[in-house]
């Protein structure tokens, strides 16, 4: 009992519980309903089995002296609702003896179950190379740690983005767990020599900063993948996680991965998580080599997947070439892991931004977040979806719970932003920008749709420079060009709009430049001909943007135009 800390723990008695952390007592396994101060008596007896409580102690604890009742009256009451509840007697206790004019005593055998961990944060892996070029191994070997840990169902595992905040830091454990808000923690190191990889981790139980378990692997970089299973299966006993019959499946599935792929994939991964257009680019060479290694890798494919969709909702690559060929890189991908809820989830994106089957892409979604519930992304992509169905308070929740799985990605906070934009609430969708830009100033994303949604507000010089910042942290992307020259074309700076268009024009003749954004800045100078032209060439190359045609402010005037209406109809958006 010495070790017993009641306040993380259950105790049990015959066939009874008290769950210490969630203030409940049960009853093979219900709730049994119990008045605040029977309760608070049984906590305290619970506390020193054995012992005798005197009545002097349970008036202090439970009573104050600012309380004004019949203590003699209360604590007879609460007795008696506490053995009711028991289906105790005074004259025959098994669990809550009397002790005339004394006290009370708890009898009943008990039983500890030491406190369980239900959450936990990796933090970064430390680089024990110290060289600078392989930390993109580090940090891949920490990401793939947290997403093989967060597949055990009755697991919380802190996001790679909300963990990645502490690298370097030298902070307590305890204050580190308390910040993110975890029972435990896992710390450690990596180092790659030639194809032997080792990783060092320990767990460390946050509230008492005491050591759970430690231990030392070395593998063949070519079972990599087996290690990490390896790791976060030895880390669910040491915690007592139970792994459903589906966990241990899917820690059965690694397999062994040819370690050029794995190395190249790690790039990609690296490269992606920046999320600019010059990153996506060069996350698609690297997901590119480790296929052609081995092109039996099934995330090297979602990874490429992932990069050429969002650098086709970002207008970087003609549609084909950006959500048509995600989409059949993920149906690749989904050949070779049918379970996967990360590929679903990115089939989902690829179906809605490129084949506008929209119902199809919600089945998508759904089957994502039913099989990997707390993958961020899929609520993310999910969220946007339901947005631009015009299903703003679902879309919304959606949003938040990217949000509360991982607090602090930039992409998921621009995105709720955008949700906000739809919704026409610009006001929040300006503050959830905001956020993302004290995190990174030079976050384009944020910069990007914080341009047009103070458009929306009438703030035009707010508007433009956040549209030039864009253009200039883009590095002269067209799309945020085109969303530039809207701009000026709202505020009226007519000459500057049609620079604009000129020189989408030449810039269309080395590069992809999306249609939708030149039809946005015809519509905005009033030239709805025009902008149903471009919105045509949009609609017959299936340009991402289109699926934003049901809730864009920017063609309310053209809605009563029948042509305008023909055109939603045939994005066939569900009622």
């Amino acid at each position: 009992m010495a070790d017993f800390h009641p306040a993380r723990g259950t105790v049990r008695f015959g066939s009874f519980e008290l769950d210490f952390r969630a203030n409940e007592l049960r009853k093979q396994g219900a709730k049994v309903k119990l008045q605040e101060q029977p309760f608070q008596i049984l906590q305290v007896l619970l506390l020193r089995p054995g012992e005798i409580i005197t009545r002097e102690e349970l008036q202090q604890r439970i009573w104050p002296s600012d309380t004004f009742v019949d203590f003699d009256h209360g604590l007879y009451n609460a007795i008696k609702r506490l053995r009711e509840a028991l289906s105790d007697s005074a004259e025959t206790p098994r669990f809550v003896e009397t002790l005339s004019r004394r006290g009370y005593r708890f009898v009943g055998k008990i039983e500890c179950e030491a406190p369980r961990v239900r959450s936990l944060a990796v933090l970064p892996l430390e680089n024990l190379s110290h060289d600078p070029e392989q930390e993109y191994f580090a940090e891949g070997m920490t990401e793939a740690l947290i997403t093989t840990l967060a597949k055990i169902g009755e697991l919380r595992v802190v996001s790679r983005t909300s963990a990645k905040q502490y690298k370097g830091v030298h902070k307590p454990v305890r204050e580190i767990a308390r910040e993110l808000e975890v029972d435990a923690i896992v710390e450690g190191s990596v180092l790659r020599a030639g194809r032997r990889v080792r990783i060092t981790a320990q767990l460390i139980d946050a509230a008492r900063e005491s050591h759970l378990w430690a231990e030392s692997y070395e593998r063949d970089l070519r079972n990599v993948l087996a290690l990490q299973s390896e790791v976060a299966q030895a880390v669910a006993r040491e915690i007592r996680v139970k792994l459903t019959p589906v966990d241990q499946a899917r820690f059965a599935e690694a397999r062994p991965v040819d370690p050029d792929a794995y190395e190249a994939y790690l790039k990609g991964r690296y490269h992606w998580n920046k999320r600019s257009g010059e990153g996506l680019k060069q996350g698609v060479q690297w997901f590119q080599q480790a296929i052609v290694k081995d092109p039996t890798y099934a995330s090297a494919h979602m990874g490429l997947a992932d990069c050429l969709s969002v650098l086709g909702w970002g207008g970087f690559v003609a549609p084909n070439e950006g959500c048509g060929r995600g989409s059949s890189l993920v149906f690749r991908a989904l050949e070779m892991d049918r379970g996967s809820g990360e590929a679903h989830a990115s089939l989902g994106f690829a179906t809605m931004l490129y084949d506008y089957d929209f119902a199809n892409a919600e089945r998508e979604f759904e089957r994502s977040i039913e099989l990997s519930p707390r993958y961020a992304t899929a609520h993310q992509w999910f969220g946007l979806y339901l947005a631009l169905m015009a299903r703003f308070e679902e879309a919304y929740t959606e949003l938040m719970r990217a949000v509360r799985l991982d607090p602090q990605s930039l992409m998921i906070r621009v995105t709720l932003g955008f949700v906000c934009w739809c919704w026409r609430r610009y006001d929040q969708a300006i503050e959830h920008f905001e956020r993302a830009l004290e995190i990174d100033p030079n976050f384009i994303w944020a910069h990007g749709d914080m341009g047009f949604t103070y458009v929306e507000q009438l703030k035009y010089d707010d508007a433009i420079a956040a549209g030039r910042k864009a253009v200039e942290l883009s590095q002269g992307a067209p799309t945020f060009i085109a969303l530039l020259g809207d701009e000026y074309a709202v505020a009226g700076r007519l000459a500057e709009a049609r620079e604009t268009l000129e020189q989408l024009q030449e810039l269309s003749k080395q590069r992809y430049v999306t249609p939708y954004g030149v039809a946005r800045i015809h519509a905005a100078m009033g030239e709805s001909d025009e902008a149903l032209h471009w919105l045509e060439s949009a609609y017959r190359e299936r340009a991402a943007w289109m699926v934003v045609l049901k809730i864009d402010p920017r063609f309310d005037n053209m809605r009563s135009d029948p042509r305008f209406d023909d055109l939603v109809r045939r994005m066939n958006f569900p009622a």
